[in-house]
């Protein structure tokens, strides 16, 4: 029976279990239409089977149950009228299947009622995207995987690529270098962009500019030396019924020995033109009586290294593509496959690879995509369950207590701060370990609610730990929790700490015994506090700002410092919807999106080049008034030297020449931390006007009396960082200023820069950034491997991910796990997914 008829005939079965709530597909059954009558017409269904089911489906959610149930029967009756098999009822072998292959099912008596009662028939594999080898022998299946007794996945797949005809070690280490090692790697190693060649014209249809392909006769071979005799030049004329075709290769001399007068090929690749004649210039070419995998189709271009062709990679993809696709164990469970109208596994393997159509090859990449998302939404929603797993202490404060720490603030609490502190306050006597991310905009008051949550831990006799990316934040941190925890029914400050790098080791060494005797409460600092050598009297609660600055190992460090302790992590990048749906899922999240009153929105303006006395201009007036400004270049590259000589370079412009009446500072990464604090402290204390810097002000600097933030080369940063820049300013109650001049006039550059000046929100401009960036402004270290492992998944798709972590969650209430004896095959590919199991739910 054709794949779509079996296919059919699941929905229908699903449709009846489901008691004809019209609920086998999301939507409703008439959903399917979208998709399976391409299908149908594909298999060759006569076009009147194909129209009855049209229009039953059609009417379908206007039934009754009852009618739907008469509706379903009637129409496979009509089915089955054309096509007696799909009445048959298969019977189960006595002997389990071997190998690859499906169970052969014995002749089946026939079905006088052809029911829907009846169990479906064991599917087909589907129509392959060409038609592959015969089918290899069968394989002992691998047990080589973590967690599986008896895996369902295929020996061979695990695989080296040598088995492979004309695959040697030498070819083996040039796909390695691609990571393909074994032929399971290869079968997800996907194209990373597609060429249609599958649109066939007449040579005389074709146009200047048309990718193409055409098939012709080889009607003449010529070579030609140029440069002297230092290249050759092959022309190659063919032709069909209609009109010739001149072929250019440039300096590759061998085709002239592979093509002969009289041979029929088809040549694919771009028409150009020469001396007012169309050519094509070093086409993909083949005869037109093999199988054609780099003309006449939807071809794959897949990622390259030196010593492999397109060709080559392609020929070698055929063999394990048309080999081993279909022998791919689906592990996803059917239910959920249906669910989520996905094809199978082996459809969507082979037709990733080697396409017969656009919607083909859509549905098999958004196949794909959601097993990607689906694992991941498992693997987050697993980590939650296991931090909520153990205990943790309970840290309970009065309500009036609490009322009276928030009564002696020098400011009032945002609504949306109050609502955060709730949210951690109510975590904290949760009896399990707090996990929660807090995110706001810069300047929205994360800091405050971080030292409040750690006065109701300090309060009950227990340690707190903060923990910053950088020297400079940490001692901004330092500052603000002593004034905010220290003083009249609070801490002593001698009972909060800075520890960083640049502490001399006297005091280090004091504050590591006040830790160790719980004489320090609260200790403040960067990666020093993680050191082998800091422990902890009683450590309870830590907060990690700016996390995603911070690799798994060393957040895992720092928690294991105590015993299920309480974690907050905070960041002042807002996390798109997506990505807190997804990567985040494993964490409860608090958003502060209000500004605290009096705060004016940064006036941001984007300048071109040429206007930089504009903003020069506008820098000497401020200072006039008794303001500062920031001047920040980009990282012109990794290398922090190539960052500073940049800045410093500038440096000396700006000084001698710019302002030369103003008293300049400057910033950069190559000084030593004791060098960035002594300039960060004087610019603090007004004694420079203006700090020229690089990215290192992007966190961490609070100076409330600048007012001008210009930024050189503004396209060279994401839109998270500028606005992460762009919050160093607008800190007092004074309008504040920031110009973006981009390195040249290009439109769509500053067509993204001006989002920078049509809003202050962190969170549309979050959106915006990982849509022209991607995930990586934002992920940072959070999860090794996730750059990686999703390869077909779009961080960007809210729709799929919202569908596959639905899917994902209604199965892990049933069962988080995948214990059940049905879930083994979904299991094994999980482990697989997440690898070792390496992840954090920090």
């Amino acid at each position: 029976m054709q794949p779509s008829l079996e296919k059919l005939r699941k929905f229908f079965r699903l449709e009846h279990e489901n008691k004809y709530a019209n609920t086998a597909i999301i939507g409703g059954l008439a959903k399917m239409l979208d998709f399976w009558e391409g299908e149908a017409r594909a298999d060759g269904v006569a076009e009147e089977v194909i129209q009855a089911v049209v229009a039953r489906l059609r009417s379908y959610d206007k039934l009754s149950p009852e009618g739907r149930a008469e509706s379903l029967k009637g129409l496979w009756k009509r089915i089955g009228e054309t096509y007696p098999e799909a009445g048959q009822k298969p019977k189960v072998p006595n002997q389990p299947p071997m190998g690859n292959q499906p169970p052969r099912l014995p002749k089946a008596e026939q079905q006088p009622d052809q029911s829907l009662d009846s169990p479906p028939a064991i599917p087909q594999q589907e129509k392959p995207a060409y038609q592959p080898k015969p089918r290899p022998a069968p394989m002992p299946r691998s047990d080589a995987v973590p967690g599986a007794k008896t895996s369902q996945t295929p020996a061979a797949l695990n695989a080296e690529l040598t088995v492979l005809q004309g695959v040697g070690p030498r070819h083996a280490e040039t796909l390695a270098q691609l990571g393909m090692k074994t032929l399971g790697d290869m079968l997800y190693y996907f194209p990373r962009r597609y060429e249609d060649y599958s649109q066939l014209k007449p040579i005389q249809s074709l146009m200047y500019g048309d990718v193409v392909t055409a098939l012709g006769t080889v009607q003449s071979v010529h070579s030609r030396p140029v440069r002297g005799g230092k290249m050759t030049i092959i022309e190659v004329v063919i032709s069909d019924t209609t009109g010739a075709l001149r072929l250019s290769y440039f300096n590759q001399p061998w085709v002239a020995n592979l093509l002969k007068q009289g041979d029929a090929i088809a040549v694919s690749g771009k028409v150009d033109q020469y001396l007012g004649r169309l050519v094509m210039n070093s086409p993909d070419w083949e005869p037109v009586e093999v199988e054609n995998l780099h003309t006449a189709r939807i071809v794959p271009i897949y990622s390259l290294t030196e010593k492999i062709t397109q060709k080559r990679i392609r020929g070698l993809m055929n063999q394990v593509v048309s080999h081993w696709a279909p022998a791919v164990v689906d592990a996803l469970p059917e239910k959920i496959r249906l669910g989520a109208r996905l094809v199978s596994l082996s459809e969507a393997l082979m037709q990733a690879h080697f396409p017969v159509s656009q919607d083909r090859l859509k549905a098999a990449r958004e196949r794909l995509a959601f097993d990607e998302i689906f694992y991941l939404q498992m693997g987050v929603l697993r980590q939650k369950r296991d931090w909520k797993s153990v205990e943790g202490r309970r840290f309970a404060v009065q309500t009036e207590w609490l009322d009276s720490r928030t009564a002696g603030l020098p400011f009032e609490l945002t609504s949306a701060q109050k609502k955060s502190l709730e949210e951690i306050r109510a975590d904290l006597d949760s009896g399990k370990p707090m996990n929660r991310l807090v995110q706001g905009d810069v300047g929205s008051g994360k800091t405050v609610v971080a030292a409040l949550a750690a006065s109701i831990v300090v309060s009950n006799g227990a340690q707190a730990a903060i923990m910053a990316p950088t020297s400079i934040l940490a001692e901004q941190h330092f500052r603000n929790f002593t004034n905010l925890l220290a003083g009249e029914g609070g801490l002593q400050e001698s009972e909060i700490c800075l520890l960083v790098g640049s502490t001399p080791d006297i005091r280090k060494e004091e504050i590591r015994q006040g830790l160790a005797d719980g004489s320090v409460k609260v200790v403040i600092g960067t990666h020093a506090v993680i050191e082998p050598d800091v422990l902890f009297k009683d450590l309870q609660f830590i907060v990690i700002d700016e996390q995603h600055r911070f690799g798994v190992e060393q957040r895992k460090e720092l928690r294991s410092k105590g015993t299920n302790p309480h974690l907050l992590v905070m960041t002042a990048t807002p996390i798109p919807r997506s990505l807190a749906l997804t990567v985040f899922g494993d964490l409860d999240i608090s958003v502060i999106d209000e500004m605290p009153v009096g705060r004016q929105p940064v006036s941001t303006h984007v300048l071109r080049p040429q206007e930089r006395e504009r903003a020069f201009t506008l820098i000497r007036g401020q200072i006039r008034d008794g303001r500062q400004a920031f001047i920040v270049y980009p990282l012109i590259d990794e290398s922090e030297k190539i960052e500073a000589r940049a800045a410093v370079d500038d440096f000396e412009v700006l000084s001698k020449q710019i302002f030369p009446k103003l008293k300049l500072g400057l910033l950069h990464g190559r000084m030593k931390p004791a060098e960035k604090e002594e300039v960060m402290a004087k610019f603090r204390d007004k004694e420079f006007d203006i700090l020229v810097s690089t990215t290192v002000v992007e966190v961490g600097v609070d100076v409330p009396n600048s007012t001008v933030m210009l930024i050189e080369g503004a396209d060279r940063f994401g839109l998270a960082q500028l606005h992460q820049l762009r919050g160093r300013v607008g800190r007092g109650a004074e309008q504040s200023y920031c110009l973006l001049i981009p390195t040249h006039e290009d439109a769509a550059e500053n067509e993204r820069l001006q989002a920078m000046a049509q809003t202050n929100s962190g969170f549309e401009l979050a959106d915006l950034d990982l849509k022209t960036r991607g995930p990586g402004e934002f992920l940072g270290t959070r999860q090794a491997g996730f750059a990686t492992t999703l390869k077909m998944a779009s961080i960007t798709d809210v729709a799929l991910i919202e569908k596959a972590r639905g899917q994902a969650q209604a199965l892990f209430e049933r069962d988080p796990y995948l214990q059940m004896p049905e879930h083994s095959l979904l299991a094994e590919s999980f482990e697989r997914f997440w690898g070792t199991g390496k992840g954090d739910v920090s």
